[in-house]
């Protein structure tokens, strides 16, 4: 059985390591690592405890205890741990010789060779694979690595820190010594050594440094690498402008690698990038993928003080960091970019991903109480729903009243392993108020429920909003951590969460209603009770309520409001999250309603869908080309998993594809004229530069919506549009929204343009996973045998992460109607991809196993089907912890 790690059982460690030399002898299969430590005794640990370092597929070679061989008896070593069994009571110095095979490592964790690329990732457990040491978090110590290699493999030498030396060795080979002066746990470890092309400029901090920033990336590639360079200089002038952050060392290095399990680490000065977040060329790069780059480039910028110069006590604490800096990077975009837009954009992916997270087995706490694998809690939990907590914070508190708390949070906590009680005193501290009731958000799981209903009081002329909170009692029950014996744990207790509801009135007529209440302050109101109302006095006449303005808390709202009601919001509210919340309201009405009927693709159009496709018209003439970006986002309907999590159980994945179906064809139809025209009216005429700005993305993505909608309705008529632009297409936005067009139209037009893309893309593995992703999403019987011999094509390989995400993680997250097949077929694809990939690369295999998360709510014969492929998964000899964990708690308490 698997050892469970929980928070309750946090100690120190009994050792502390205040210095680490390595040495580190790169060679494709023999590389050696000497690292010498400074230790000494934690006056917080137990005294007279052995020392115990972590190791994980470890060949020791040598070992020494102050400069002496350590006697017989005096350590205990296996592959996974080192034990010296009487340490010194005083500071001492252990000398440990190790080796590993760079080129064997498929797991992508440790030292590993990708594409004659020396590369690390050493979060959460990596550095263990590279020496025995005190691999946690809450271990800090000041790095200086050496780093030998043949000059003609390895001519660029990169570590934590600054340069301080290099020089030759013999004829072949030479070295390169980096300093990090700022302590650091050992999962900020980073190295690279290969044959890499370099891009640069400079930056000069508010503080007067001057800073070098280089992206590294494979020669020929450098002119892809400009947009990301420009991010970071970008990020560094936002941080100090927004926060007070500057940087704190001489240079900065992105460098990109094909082969990386995560999207990018923000080892302290040396940023390791999956290369799709980096490289970007119009040609190659679609708008999303320039937005992407942009905001990963300064997510992990960022972590240089949000998870690096304060970092976490223990892994427990991941949210810490992670929300913390994802809340830094969205308002980094926000500003960059369109503030509405970007927020819409965000929450649209904090429901798709992290509410049925929160819904399923899977679910967690912000802050778990135990795990078993920590690589399978860097989910959508820890990092959405935790920036959404940060949010909250701010919005409680005032802008100013939080920029002074992250202010005090930064320099209390400077150098330190800090936990989320750390982070609250602070803003406690600035602010006077007891957060002990806020406190709640990073304990308990599942996603809240807000019920609100609004009375009228014509004589009185007041106007009162009733809420009601509530938490789903099974959500609560697994976030107490009980992996392995779920059924002996009590329910927690639920309290209520501090809920913060920005809020307004609008006249039925249009314009803000200017109520008054003594409860509301900044336009917020804030819900501390299980239950609570509020009054506004002097109503003239019944409003329409705005709640949740800007998507204030991370909340389910059940607010009975008529389609009228609806429509005056989008007509007339003044907050445009939810002018978009009220045409995704009307849109999901109608397809909850043909979801449930079983109505066919072809439906007739009811009154409800009427009214959605008049009011659309009627935005649509007011206000598209007045903002594109809005305006493509308004058009585009709730997805199919978010309607499955309306609908919550026995869910008929097939119905809900035709509800959708027929209404995208329903709205082509009645939009069709005014879609070809903002189609015309949107045209960039011949020879426009290419520009990746919000603006020049905004109008792509509108005349791209409307393809979509056009085609849906005459696919005829749209297939011939969409060939015509992607022969004529001077962007990758445009040739491959073309491409997803015609991909859903079957025939010989489809299949020729999927063959066509993939011959002209044949040598841009980037590309190739767009086109791979678009394939995979086909909602047609015929995509598992797809899938399959896309599989055996020369450019997939399930040794590199991104084929397996765009492929068959493309499949599983964005295919619902295929992956939940009622035979079975799409489970059964994933599981044989997971148990393939298992003893290659747990950690990828794992978060694909992750797509069984709502397989519970699928109707009856695809439940029974779904839950024997994941015991298929459970019952397989040698899993890996990864993959034992996931479909262990994706089986617990199965009904």
């Amino acid at each position: 059985m698997q050892t469970i790690v929980r928070l309750a059982d946090y100690r120190p460690s009994d050792y502390l390591i205040d210095r680490v030399d390595l040495d580190v002898r790169l060679h494709p299969t023999e590389t050696r690592v000497t690292a010498t430590l400074a230790l000494r005794p934690n006056p917080d640990g137990e005294p007279g405890a052995p020392l115990v370092l972590d190791g994980d597929e470890l060949t020791l070679l040598a070992i020494a205890l102050d400069g002496q061989p350590t006697g017989p008896g005096a350590i205990a070593v296996t592959p996974r741990s080192l034990t010296l069994h009487q340490p010194p009571q005083r500071p001492f110095v252990l000398a440990i010789e190790t080796q590993v095979n760079p080129s064997a490592n498929t797991k992508l964790m440790g030292l590993y060779r990708s594409n004659g690329v020396y590369c690390t990732q050493c979060e959460a457990d990596g550095f263990r694979r590279i020496t025995y040491f005190l691999d946690r978090p809450d271990v800090l110590a000041v790095y200086t690595t050496r780093i030998e290699g043949e000059r003609a493999d390895t001519p660029v030498l990169l570590g934590n820190g600054n340069p301080v030396a290099q020089g030759e060795i013999g004829l072949t080979r030479h070295y390169a010594i980096w300093h990090d002066p700022h302590p650091k746990p050992a999962y900020l470890f980073a190295l690279v050594g290969g044959r890499l092309g370099r891009v640069g400029s400079r930056f000069t901090t508010m503080e007067g440094r001057e800073v070098e920033i280089a992206v590294y990336v494979e020669p020929g590639k450098e002119g892809r690498a400009g947009f990301a360079l420009d991010a970071v200089a970008r990020s560094m002038a936002w941080d100090e402008r927004t926060f007070g952050r500057a940087y704190d060392l001489d240079v900065f290095n992105v460098v990109a690698v094909s082969d990386f399990n995560m999207g990018a680490m923000e080892n302290k000065g040396l940023n390791i990038f999956n290369d799709k977040y980096v490289l970007a060329s119009p040609d190659t790069a679609t708008d999303s993928d320039y937005a992407n780059i942009e905001a990963i480039i300064a997510h992990e910028y960022f972590h240089n003080w949000s998870g690096n110069r304060v970092t976490c006590r223990d892994w427990f604490q991941l949210c810490l960091k992670e929300g913390l800096t994802v809340f830094r990077d969205q308002e980094f975009s926000s500003d960059e970019r369109s503030r509405p837009v970007h927020r819409i954009a965000d929450v649209r992916t904090l429901r798709a991903r992290q509410f049925p997270e929160d819904a399923g087995p899977l679910a967690h706490p912000v802050r778990p109480r135990a795990y078993r694998e920590i690589n399978n809690f860097y989910t959508a939990t820890v990092y959405e729903k935790g920036a959404e907590i940060v949010r909250m914070l701010r919005t409680l508190l005032g802008p100013d009243t939080f920029r002074r708390g992250m202010d005090r949070y930064f320099a209390t906590c400077d150098g330190t392993a800090a936990t989320v009680e750390d982070f609250l005193a602070a803003f406690a501290h600035e602010s006077g108020r007891d957060l002990t009731a806020f406190a709640q958000w990073y304990e308990q799981a599942g996603t809240p429920t807000v019920a609100v209903s609004g009375t009228y009081d014509p004589a009185a002329r007041t106007y009162a909003l009733a809420f009601r909170q509530s938490l789903p009692v099974v959500a609560t029950e697994a976030a107490a951590g009980a992996v392995d014996r779920p059924q002996l744990i009590q329910p927690l207790v639920i309290q209520p969460l501090v809920i913060p509801v920005a809020l307004g009135l609008v006249a039925r007529e249009g314009g803000p209603v200017e109520a008054v209440s003594e409860r509301v302050h900044d336009g917020v109101f804030v819900l501390e009770t299980a239950e609570d109302t509020l009054v506004f006095e002097d109503v003239a006449a019944p409003p329409v309520p705005s709640l949740f303005r800007g998507f204030s808390a991370p909340v389910k709202v059940e607010h009975a409001l008529t389609r009228d009601e609806r429509l005056t919001l989008l007509a007339h509210d003044g907050d445009a999250f939810n002018r978009w919340q009220a045409a995704q309201s009307l849109a999901m009405d109608v397809l909850v309603g043909r979801a449930k009927a079983g109505a066919p693709r072809d439906a007739e159009a009811g009154p409800e869908g009427a009214a959605l496709s008049a009011a659309l018209a009627t935005f649509l003439d007011g206000e598209a080309l007045a903002d594109p970006a809005f305006a493509a986002l308004v058009l585009t309907l709730p997805e199919e998993q978010e309607v499955a999590q309306t609908l919550q159980a026995e869910v008929d994945p097939d119905a809900i594809w035709r509800a959708r179906q027929s209404l995208r064809v329903q709205l082509g139809r009645d939009l069709g004229p005014r879609l070809r025209a903002l189609r015309a009216a949107l045209a960039e005429p011949a020879g426009t530069p290419f520009s990746p700005d919000a603006a020049s993305a905004g109008r792509r993505a509108l005349r791209n919506a409307a393809l979509d909608l056009v085609t849906a309705a005459d696919p005829d008529a749209g297939t011939a549009l969409a060939l015509a632009q992607l022969d004529a297409a001077t962007t990758m936005t445009d040739r491959l929204a073309a491409l997803a067009s015609v991909s859903l139209v079957p025939g010989e037009a489809r299949e020729g343009a999927l063959a066509r893309f993939g011959e002209t893309y044949r040598h841009e593995p980037l590309v190739l996973d767009k086109w791979f992703a678009v394939q995979a999403m086909i909602p047609e019987d015929g995509t598992p045998d797809r899938i399959r011999g896309l599989m055996r094509h020369p450019a997939f390989s399930l040794g590199n992460p991104n084929r397996v995400r765009s492929l068959i993680a493309s499949f599983s997250l964005n295919n619902p109607t295929q992956f939940h097949r009622p035979d079975g077929a799409g489970y059964d694809l994933t599981v044989e991809v997971v148990l393939a990939l298992d003893g290659k690369n747990p950690q990828v295999a794992a978060r694909l196993l992750t797509s069984f998360n709502t397989w519970r709510m699928v109707e009856g014969g695809r439940r029974r089907r779904a839950e024997a492929a994941l015991r298929r998964v459970a019952e397989a000899p040698g899993l890996s912890p990864d993959v034992s964990d996931i479909a262990g708690r994706s089986l617990a308490a199965a009904r």
